[in-house]
């Protein structure tokens, strides 16, 4: 499965995040020190051992959104935003991550190319240090399921998920 051609970097419309309610949101540990940066849309872990973001750990996948800070908008839009480590205070990002429940609907342009109805699934990107949905298989413990193909607001390609596991 192919990544969704992107311009710029990942994106995340919260079309319904429970997180949003129920104040599941997380922003006191770290990312791992080999994360350089880090694009919305992005799935990371707790790694309890060292209490930072990453992918190696056994605590549930959580989604990346950060909060958007852009001071240009004549030249400036979302697929700008990212968070590096060498622009954050002290060298260290701070991720501000959801934890998504099941019935959760979003759009991201930062996952695999996909048709409605196929699985998808945090797949780990070991370069970046950070996981993205791609194929899903029959053992994953976290599914989203496409609902349809659509775009982001700046016409990106992209795609809604609802978690259904």
């Amino acid at each position: 499965m192919a990544m969704i051609e992107k311009k710029g970097y990942g994106q995340v419309e919260p079309n319904h995040l429970s997180a949003q309610r129920t104040g599941q949101i997380y922003a006191q540990s770290p990312a791992h020190n080999d994360i350089k940066e880090l694009e919305n849309g992005a799935f990371v872990r707790l790694m309890t051992d060292s209490n930072t973001w990453g992918i190696d750990g056994t605590s549930e996948w959580m989604l990346v959104y950060n909060e958007v800070k852009l001071y240009d908008n004549q030249r400036q839009g979302y697929k700008d935003f990212v968070v590096r480590k060498d622009e954050s205070v002290g060298g260290v990002i701070v991720p501000r991550v959801f934890k998504t429940n099941i019935g959760d609907i979003f759009t991201t342009n930062l996952a695999a190319q996909a048709d409605v109805g196929a699985k998808l699934t945090p797949v780990e990107d070991e370069l970046k240090g950070y996981a993205i949905l791609g194929a899903a298989d029959g053992e994953s413990a976290m599914i989203f399921e496409v609902l349809k193909k659509t775009t982001m607001p700046d016409g990106q390609a992209a795609v809604k998920v609802i978690r259904v596991k």
